[in-house]
C-alpha cells in the first residue's frame, strides 16, 4: 500500500494567519490562527513579523491527521514569493515620501524579505525535512477557489490589496493548470482603496465590510466625480489609481483625500447615519459603485477571453457580497463560486492544493467546499468546561427542537455545534441566532450583544430548498448563496415576514443551508419553519469584538459577557434566566478563554 502524502499550506506573511493540511489531496483541516490566540487577524501586518508562524493552527492540523510532528509532512507551501516581492517593490518609486522602514520603503522591504526567508528555517528547525515551496500569493488565492470547487474548467479572478506586487490577476483554469491571463500592479489596488477609505471614514483598515454596510445608506451621485479622480475604470475592468491623491503607503496622511472630498477625515468610527455622518455614507457608496462596475467588467473580460461557463473568485475584495451578487445575476456565467475563506486565510488552502495539483500533477479529489474544517469538541469537553465555570446546565433529549422553540419565543441563542468554520462568516457552527420576524431584534443584537454599529446588517440563513421562495435568485442558484458571500434582494411578498435580516437597501447576504453540508443546522431551520412558517433564521458570528469563538471556554466567556439568552453546545443548554446574579459573577470570574 502506497504511503500517504501530507501537504501543508501556511499563510502568515501579512494577516489572517492560517494553516491547511491535505492527506492524499483531501483536506483534513484548515483553520485560522486567530481562533486559537484570540487576536483578530492573528497579528498586525508589519514588515518585521512575517515569520510569526500560525503555531496553533499548524498543531491542530497535524493532530487532526494523527501526525506527531512536522517530520511526517512531505511538502509545505507558504503563500508568498519573497524574491518577487523584494524586487518589484524596491524598484517602484513613489510620488511622495513614505515612512522609513515601512512597506514599500527599501529598508522595510529588505526586513520583510529577510524575515520571510526565516519561515522555512523555523519549520526545518521544528523537524520538517521535506520539500518547501514559496508560492505566488495570487496563485494561492486562485487555487483556493478553483481546485476545491470541483470544476474541471473555470475562469478565475483574484482581487485583493496586494500580492507580491499585483492587485488583480485573471486566470484560465483547466484540470491542474491555472494559466495567468492578465494582471494589474500596485498602486492600482481596489483593496488598498477600500482600506484607505475605511480609515478615512474612521474605521480600521480591516473594516471594509463596515464601510460596505454603510454604503447602503449613501446617496448616489454625490461623490462620483471625486471618486473618478481617485480611480478611473477602463472598459475591460482594469483601472488606474491616482496614488498621488490616495497616498496608499502613508496610512497617516489624509490631507489630499480631505481636499478631494471636501470633508475632514473622521477620527472616530461612524456609529449611525445622521446629517453629520451622511457624507461618509455617500463616499462609501461611491466606492461600492466603482467596485460593482469593476467586478462586472472583469467578469465580462474573463468570459470573452476564456469562454468558460463558470467563474471562481478569491482575494479579500471578493468578500464584497453586493458586487458578487451582481456578478452572479448578470447572466455572464452559469455559476459563480467564491470560497468562504476568500481572504488571506484561504491562501493556506490554496498553497496546499497548488502543491498537490500543479507541482505534483496529482488528480483532483473532487469538490471540497465544506467550510467546517476546524476543531470540534465532544460531550466530555463541553461538560467539563460548563462545570469548571460553575454554570447550571441541562442536557436536552432534543436540542434542535428545544432551540427552535426558544428562537420562536424571541430568544437570542448562541449555537455551538460540530467543527468550526473557516472564514470571516459564521455558517451555523459558531453562530448567534435569532428570530428574523422581530424587527427590533437587530438593534438588540447590535447594541447589547455584538456591541457594534447599529447600521450593520444581519444575515439570513435559509433552507436551501426554500431559498428561491424567499429571495430573488437566478436559476440554478449560484454557489455564492451558500456562504454569505453574495447579496440578493428579498422577495417583496416576504420582506415583512423577516424584517430583521433585510438590509436598508432591500438585499440580504444569504446562506442557503443544505442538508448534506450541515444536517443539524438544516434540521434547526426546518423545526423553526414548522413553528413559524418561516424557513429563515437571523445568523451572525458568535463573538463580541473578538475572533469567532473556537472552544467551549471561548463560548462561555462570550456568553457571560453579553446579553445572550441561551447557550447551546451540542446537546447541552444553559439558560441565562436560570442563573442567579451571584452565579453569573462567579462563573465570569472563573472562565478564561483558551489562548
Amino acid at each position: 500500500m502506497e504511503n500517504s502524502i501530507y501537504t501543508l499550506g501556511i499563510n502568515c506573511v501579512y494577516h489572517e494567519s492560517s494553516a491547511c493540511l491535505l492527506k492524499n489531496g483531501v483536506m483534513v483541516a484548515a483553520v485560522e490562527e486567530e481562533r486559537f490566540n484570540r487576536v483578530k487577524h492573528a497579528k498586525p501586518a508589519r514588515v518585521d513579523n512575517p515569520d510569526v508562524l500560525p503555531e496553533s493552527a499548524i498543531a491542530f492540523c497535524l493532530d487532526q491527521a494523527g501526525l506527531r510532528s512536522l517530520a511526517q509532512v512531505d511538502y509545505v507551501g507558504c503563500s508568498i514569493q519573497p524574491e518577487a516581492r523584494l524586487r518589484k517593490n524596491t524598484r517602484y518609486v513613489h510620488a511622495y515620501d513614505i515612512p522609513d522602514g515601512s512597506y514599500g520603503a527599501p529598508e522595510g522591504e529588505q526586513v520583510l524579505y529577510d524575515k520571510t526567508l526565516n519561515i522555512e528555517r523555523q519549520l526545518r528547525a521544528r523537524g520538517f525535512s521535506g520539500r518547501f515551496f514559496y508560492l505566488d500569493h495570487h496563485d494561492c488565492h486562485a487555487a483556493s477557489a478553483f481546485y476545491p470547487s470541483g470544476y474541471e474548467s473555470a475562469a478565475v479572478a483574484v482581487v485583493d490589496g496586494i500580492s507580491e506586487f499585483s492587485s488583480v490577476t485573471l486566470y484560465d483554469g483547466e484540470g491542474c493548470d491555472l494559466t495567468p491571463l492578465a494582471a494589474l500592479d500596485y498602486p492600482n489596488s481596489l483593496g488598498f482603496l477600500w482600506e484607505k477609505l475605511s480609515a478615512f471614514i474612521g474605521f480600521d483598515i480591516y473594516d471594509a465590510a463596515k464601510a460596505m454596510g454603510l454604503s447602503s445608506y449613501g446617496n448616489r451621485g454625490v461623490y462620483d466625480a471625486q471618486m473618478a479622480r481617485l480611480i478611473q475604470v477602463r472598459d475591460d475592468g482594469f483601472f488606474d489609481v491616482d496614488d498621488a491623491l490616495l497616498r496608499l503607503r502613508d496610512e497617516s496622511d489624509f490631507t489630499t483625500l480631505e481636499q478631494v472630498f471636501g470633508v475632514a477625515r473622521r477620527e472616530t468610527p461612524v456609529r449611525e447615519v445622521n446629517p453629520k455622518t451622511q457624507c461618509y455614507a455617500d463616499i462609501a457608496l461611491a466606492a461600492q459603485l466603482i467596485t460593482e462596475d469593476i467586478f462586472l467588467k472583469l467578469a465580462q473580460t474573463l468570459k470573452t477571453r476564456t469562454g468558460r461557463e463558470r467563474l471562481c473568485m478569491a482575494g479579500g475584495v471578493a468578500l464584497n457580497c453586493v458586487a458578487n451578487g451582481y456578478v452572479a445575476t448578470a447572466g455572464i456565467f452559469e455559476n459563480v463560486y467564491v470560497p468562504p475563506a476568500a481572504n488571506d486565510a484561504g491562501t493556506a488552502i490554496g498553497a496546499a492544493h497548488l502543491i498537490w495539483r500543479r507541482e505534483l500533477g496529482r488528480p483532483s479529489a473532487g469538490p471540497m467546499k465544506s467550510p467546517y474544517l476546524g476543531p470540534a469538541y465532544g460531550d466530555d469537553a463541553i461538560r467539563a468546561a460548563l462545570e469548571n465555570a460553575g454554570l447550571r446546565y441541562s442536557r436536552s433529549s432534543d436540542a434542535v427542537a428545544d432551540t427552535a422553540r426558544h428562537l420562536a419565543d424571541g430568544a437570542i441563542v448562541a449555537w455551538f455545534q460540530g467543527r468550526m468554520e473557516i472564514g470571516p462568516r459564521a455558517l451555523g457552527a459558531r453562530s448567534l441566532l435569532a428570530d428574523p420576524r422581530d424587527a427590533g431584534i437587530a438593534k438588540v443584537m447590535n447594541v447589547k450583544v455584538k456591541h457594534r454599529e447599529i447600521f450593520r446588517p444581519f444575515c439570513p440563513s435559509v433552507l436551501a430548498e426554500r431559498a428561491t421562495d424567499w429571495f430573488e435568485l437566478p436559476a440554478p442558484m449560484p454557489e455564492v448563496a451558500d456562504y454569505m458571500v453574495g447579496a440578493f434582494p428579498a422577495r417583496e411578498d416576504k420582506k415583512e415576514r423577516m424584517p430583521a435580516v433585510v438590509h436598508f437597501d432591500g438585499t440580504c447576504r444569504i446562506q442557503a443551508v443544505h442538508a448534506h453540508s450541515n444536517p443539524r443546522f438544516h434540521e434547526l431551520l426546518a423545526e423553526f419553519e414548522k413553528l413559524t412558517g418561516v424557513p429563515v433564521l437571523l445568523n451572525t458570528s458568535f463573538n463580541d469584538q473578538e475572533p469567532i469563538v473556537c472552544s467551549p471556554e471561548d463560548a462561555i466567556h462570550t456568553f457571560l459577557n453579553t446579553r445572550i439568552d441561551y447557550l447551546v453546545m451540542g446537546d447541552f443548554i444553559v439558560d441565562r434566566a436560570r442563573m442567579s446574579a451571584t452565579q453569573t459573577e462567579a462563573a465570569h470570574n472563573q472562565v478564561v478563554p483558551v489562548r
